[in-house]
């Protein structure tokens, strides 16, 4: 069970961090990640992080958006910076990889203007 929080209202320029804790399972072992679901948008993924703590990002996110692990909490973190609007999304963190991924409840960020 994945357990996201952190998610508000802020205003652009603003900075939130969303964390994420998993319940069971061995922790470290997954790949973690951060995808977002914006209105009337598909899906995407902000951000993921390894086992070994590689760190992937999209584009749009790059050098604003920081995420973290810490095995011993079993918590991912998305720590993101000079929020701008298009990042109003609901945000979802999953555990593992493709079909076998598990999804978070999702935590929702509103970023006004």
């Amino acid at each position: 069970q994945l357990q996201a929080s952190g998610g508000g209202l802020v205003q652009a320029g603003g900075s939130l961090r969303l964390s994420c804790r998993a319940s069971g399972g061995i922790f470290s072992v997954y790949r973690m990640g951060w995808y977002r679901q914006a209105p009337g948008k598909q899906r995407e993924l902000a951000a993921d992080i390894s086992n070994i703590g590689v760190t992937t990002y999209a584009d749009s996110v790059k050098g604003r958006f920081t995420i973290s692990r810490d095995n011993a909490k079993k918590t991912v973190y998305l720590q993101m910076n000079s929020l701008k609007p298009e990042d109003t999304a609901v945000y979802y963190c999953t555990q593992g990889e493709g079909a076998s991924a598990y999804w978070g409840q999702g935590t929702l960020v509103t970023v006004s203007s």
